[in-house]
């Protein structure tokens, strides 16, 4: 017989499209393929942003099936195809997205529970007004009615959720220069999500509620977890803890300082740590050592409890601390293309600690991009 095993479902969250979601689910899915895994994109929609498209190069897409309804045809994800074609592991872009009348599924949600059941691997994307138990939250936000949910439970059975985080005026920043939507689609948005106001409640929501995630699925999982609560009552008060990677790059500022920002609006403890074979900095050069101590002096000036921790496998040291601590929340910068290469800020290591810390939280904060008039 087969082998029955059911495949593992990860998801980016995100509060609002152009946040990264998809790029990030793309750059995973090339590293996933670099190193020998068979990975194919069942489904994916470009929006025209450029820097996402580039991140397809080379894998592998199955074609889209056509369905024909009211004298139209639309193309919806070939899940048939994909059951055939039988990968290792299988992107799919717009977890809540709605399939045309005719489709096999009403949902592509569906669609996933089949390839899971079918033992493949799928990454997919969402963003969090679509989770069906905050639909009336997100419309007394928004104003906006969010017709395309999926049901907690769905989510809730994911091995990983990765939050895609974006401040919201770097988000602003991508919808004026036209990198998120066209144009006039851009001015429509300004007047519904993209009002500063509700991308920042949005955006709160999503923290919160990825956060109640991670200690309900350690729970379940039969991992301790930092609860204080009185009986049953629902809403019982978490313990966030969270922790932040300092390494030499200039971006470590920002992800502390993104991290103490979340830190004071959950009530958390927040560490920040850095990881050198030796258990010090004497190892660094002198401007990576000069730039790491300078971040750590700066994490214990925003009252951050800081410590370097000694190990040679920069993730296996940092969730072994986190699991230690009961650490909720790890904080990580977005690994950029000319950083890749070094050891304690690439890819490889922002995947290794995704893999190790399924207990966990994981935020990558993306580098907030200038603003570019045009």
């Amino acid at each position: 017989m087969a082998d029955a095993r059911r495949g593992r479902l990860k998801i980016y969250m995100g509060y609002a499209a152009g946040v990264g979601k998809t790029y990030q689910m793309l750059v995973d899915a090339q590293d996933l393929k670099a190193r020998g895994v068979d990975v194919v994109v069942g489904y994916f929609e470009p929006h025209s942003r450029q820097d996402t498209i580039a991140k397809l190069d080379g894998l592998e897409v199955v074609p889209r099936k056509k369905i024909e309804y009211r004298g139209s045809v639309f193309e919806e994800m070939d899940t048939d195809a994909i059951l055939a074609r039988q990968p290792e592991c299988c992107a799919v872009d717009e977890f809540p997205h709605t399939n045309v009348p005719g489709s096999p599924h009403a949902k592509r949600w569906e669609d996933v529970q089949v390839l899971l059941d079918a033992g493949i691997d799928v990454l997919t994307t969402m963003n969090i007004q679509h989770l069906e138990s905050l639909n009336d939250q997100v419309w007394h936000i928004t104003g906006i009615r969010v017709r395309e949910t999926i049901p907690d439970p769905v989510v809730q059975q994911a091995d990983e959720v990765v939050m895609i985080d974006l401040t919201p005026r770097a988000l602003l920043h991508r919808l004026a220069r036209g990198v998120i939507y066209s144009r006039e689609k851009a001015e429509q948005a300004r007047n519904n999500f993209f009002r500063e106001s509700t991308l920042v409640a949005l955006r709160e929501l999503a923290l919160r509620e990825t956060a109640h995630e991670v200690v309900h699925r350690g729970a379940a999982d039969g991992i301790a977890q930092p609860v204080e609560a009185t009986g049953s009552i629902p809403g019982a008060l978490v313990h966030h803890k969270l922790l932040v990677l300092v390494t030499p790059d200039p971006t470590s500022a920002m992800v502390i300082r993104r991290a103490k920002r979340i830190g004071d609006f959950l009530d958390a403890e927040c560490f920040a740590v850095a990881v050198q074979p030796s258990g010090d900095l004497a190892g660094l050069p002198q401007p990576e050592r000069e730039a790491v101590a300078q971040h750590l002096n700066f994490a214990r000036n925003l009252h951050i409890e800081t410590r370097i921790l000694e190990g040679s496998d920069v993730a296996a040291a940092l969730v072994d601390f986190a699991r230690r601590n009961q650490i909720t929340q790890i904080f990580l910068a977005r690994p950029k293309e000319h950083h890749w290469s070094l050891p304690l800020f690439s890819r490889d290591l922002v995947q290794r600690i995704v893999n190790i810390a399924r207990d966990m939280q994981i935020v990558v904060v993306a580098e907030r991009e200038p603003f570019q008039s045009q």
